[in-house]
């Protein structure tokens, strides 16, 4: 059964900008790449291993601006899985001990029942407000749907 203000309530976490400045800079960055392989000349711009190299670059960045234009986590009834730059990892709710943002913290931290403690990139600090609503947002589930926790400090 579906109640009124599910949907919103099981949005995605995503930063504001994050896609936006990925692509941005991931247009500039492969862009400039292709400019300098189209342009460079003579022995240092047509070496092979130069040219290699830059590739290499390319592909590196553009897979790690994907990655970073891609940080965001996705509540459901059942969980929420978390896609952070390196790794996704998929939480039941009753794992989650409590929701931390503090002042000094870039993103949301979950401290969870094994001990351990996992960032949610995908609620930034640099959002300000925003991102302050979004972890209170995420708290709010969790005690909905988990063990009783404080929310965020």
């Amino acid at each position: 059964m579906t109640h009124a203000g599910e949907p919103e309530l099981y949005r995605a976490f995503r930063p504001r900008l994050g896609l936006v400045a990925a692509w941005t800079t991931g247009v500039l960055v492969i862009g400039g790449c292709l400019l300098v392989l189209a342009t460079a000349r003579g022995p240092m711009g047509e070496a092979p291993a130069n040219r290699i190299s830059l590739i290499a670059f390319a592909v590196f960045a553009g897979w790690l601006l994907w990655r970073l234009g891609g940080v965001h986590a996705v509540p459901s009834p059942d969980g929420l899985v978390v896609r952070n730059v390196l790794r996704t990892y998929r939480l039941a709710w009753p794992q989650i001990v409590s929701v931390r943002f503090d002042p000094a913290d870039a993103w949301v931290r979950l401290d969870v029942a094994d001990g351990t403690s996992r960032a949610v990139m995908g609620i930034q600090r640099a959002d300000g407000r925003r991102g302050a609503a979004e972890a209170s947002r995420l708290a709010a589930l969790v005690v909905a749907h988990g063990e009783p926790t404080a929310p965020p400090r």
